[in-house]
């Protein structure tokens, strides 16, 4: 990748059109499977939310019964969550996530989109270690990632039919997207990574995959749905600290 990659989610005008944002459309399959998953696989209730965003997802972990912190490096974010949720447990991080709480504190970990921005892969295997490290012994954590076929196709809640070039990126390239649920339309930058590429970073950070999920609509719902039927927008894994050997 050449030239600086700019987090759009540290802009207060962006923070300020998410705050509200629930689950709409394309949305509601990030997260329709998380529970059944977490309860299958999660053994206990200390949860950490990396990449919390405006709340939206710390307040859907404590809504299944955990105890959670959320964590962002945005401090326009943030300010939008303390706002909606003064009691939630939030804080800035803006370095090495791993630092900041004590080793094997968490017994669950949740990224939603968190990884669609962080811009290179040491940056990446940086977080991935330093999840690990935050994590319990039997704990696990929950990543939501943008698939690839998100950034070449139109959704309900997304549109990328203004940047084809979105069709030649491989691992490491920029990407945009359009998010139709918020009133901000500007384009969303993040950075492609494939499934192949995501496992040799967890393989690389010492983690085991349990488990990935391609939740694909059923047809039944009442939204109107695009490509959500027959594409899956997103892949949750769901993995485990590799213990030494």
């Amino acid at each position: 990748m050449n030239g600086t990659f700019c987090n759009v989610y540290e802009d207060e005008e962006r923070a300020r059109a998410y705050a509200t944002l629930q689950f709409p459309g394309t949305y509601y399959l990030a997260f329709r499977d998380l529970p059944a998953l977490i309860r299958r696989y999660s053994h206990g209730r200390r949860a950490l939310d990396f990449g919390c965003g405006t709340g939206r997802s710390t307040r859907f972990l404590r809504d299944l019964g955990l105890q959670v912190t959320g964590v962002d490096i945005s401090q326009a974010m943030l300010d939008q969550a303390r706002a909606l949720d003064p009691a939630g447990d939030y804080y800035l991080v803006r370095d090495n996530v791993g630092g900041e709480f004590a080793p094997g504190r968490f017994d669950v970990i949740f990224a939603a989109f968190t990884f669609d921005n962080i811009p290179t892969d040491q940056a990446k295997a940086d977080a991935l270690s330093g999840l690990r490290h935050l994590l319990a012994p039997n704990g696990a954590l929950f990543l939501v990632v943008s698939s690839p076929a998100i950034y070449v196709n139109e959704w309900a809640s997304f549109s990328t039919r203004d940047f084809p070039e979105n069709r030649h990126a491989r691992d490491g390239d920029r990407v945009h997207i359009v998010m139709l649920d918020v009133p901000d339309r500007r384009p969303v930058e993040d950075v492609l990574c494939t499934d192949a590429h995501y496992q040799r970073l967890f393989e690389s950070a010492r983690l085991c995959v349990l488990d990935v999920q391609s939740p694909l609509a059923t047809g039944e719902e009442a939204t109107h749905w695009v490509t959500e039927t027959s594409t899956a927008p997103w892949t949750i894994y769901v993995l485990r600290r590799l213990t030494n050997r």
